[in-house]
């Protein structure tokens, strides 16, 4: 959100007033969600999801020319302008809505059948899912700069043992889930705090020490650092639509990223 901060927080405290229930919890080290607050957040999500199915119902009955697309953290920055030129040139009649997802789905929406096309990373349970791959990163640690380990040119797994780590939220994709904690699907959660953005994750590293995965190249804030993990497995930005449902639209799309990648 990008209101400034005193007319959010005065939104905020209406409407905890409102509800009769504090939703943050404040503290020097940062604000985080009460079990209301985080109830709250869940039950918008829903509501936002039953909107947009709506939409994309009413889209259809319409016979409209319409795609939408689903993004995770950077994947629309570095599809960069040329998709979305490529694109238009191609479909100048067809309507195109974006739609950016959590952590907590790494299909942004696609098995939800919230999207037609999502530009994320695997790996991710992809029953049911058609991926082609646009490119692959290496996946470094984020740390605060002034972490012993920051100025290090590279780094192992082992070489955090002991640290607090991020984890996602219950009902994650477990594959998921288990790339971007570093452990194994089914084992063990690492303790740490629950993050769904990337922006928390951020700013946990930076309040907090916690310790979060990111490709090398992602934009982070000031104040944190990432340092490539030489025995992690690249992230995969790849495109991913259901098996079911390629239409003609969906295949322009994918055939278009994929010869500009």
């Amino acid at each position: 959100m990008r209101r400034p901060q005193p007319p959010l927080s005065r939104a905020i405290r209406q409407l905890e007033t409102d509800l009769g229930a504090v939703l943050l919890h404040r503290s020097p080290a940062g604000v985080t969600l009460t079990p209301a607050g985080a109830a709250l957040y869940d039950e918008s999500r829903t509501l936002l999801e039953q909107a947009d199915r709506a939409r994309a119902r009413v889209a259809g009955a319409a016979g409209e020319q319409a795609l939408t697309i689903g993004t995770l953290v950077d994947s629309v920055r570095l599809a960069g302008t040329r998709l979305a030129d490529a694109f238009r040139e191609r479909h100048p009649a067809a309507r195109v809505r974006i739609r950016e997802a959590d952590f907590t789905d790494p299909t942004c929406g696609l098995r939800a059948g919230l999207v037609d096309v999502a530009l994320t990373r695997a790996p991710f349970d992809d029953t049911g899912i058609a991926t082609r791959v646009l490119r692959t990163d290496p996946v470094g640690v984020v740390l605060r700069t002034g972490d012993p380990l920051a100025d290090r040119a590279t780094l192992r797994l082992d070489d955090l043992a002991g640290r607090r780590w991020f984890r996602l939220p219950d009902g994650t994709d477990p594959v998921w889930h288990a790339y971007w904690t570093a452990t194994r699907p089914g084992g063990p959660w690492r303790d740490g705090p629950v993050v769904r953005t990337m922006q928390e994750c951020l700013q946990g590293v930076l309040w907090n020490g916690t310790l979060g995965l990111a490709p090398v190249d992602h934009a982070l804030t000031d104040g944190v650092a990432v340092v490539p993990l030489v025995d992690m497995p690249p992230s995969r930005l790849v495109l991913a639509w259901n098996t079911a449902d390629a239409s003609p639209l969906i295949r322009s799309f994918v055939a278009l990223a994929a010869a500009l990648f």
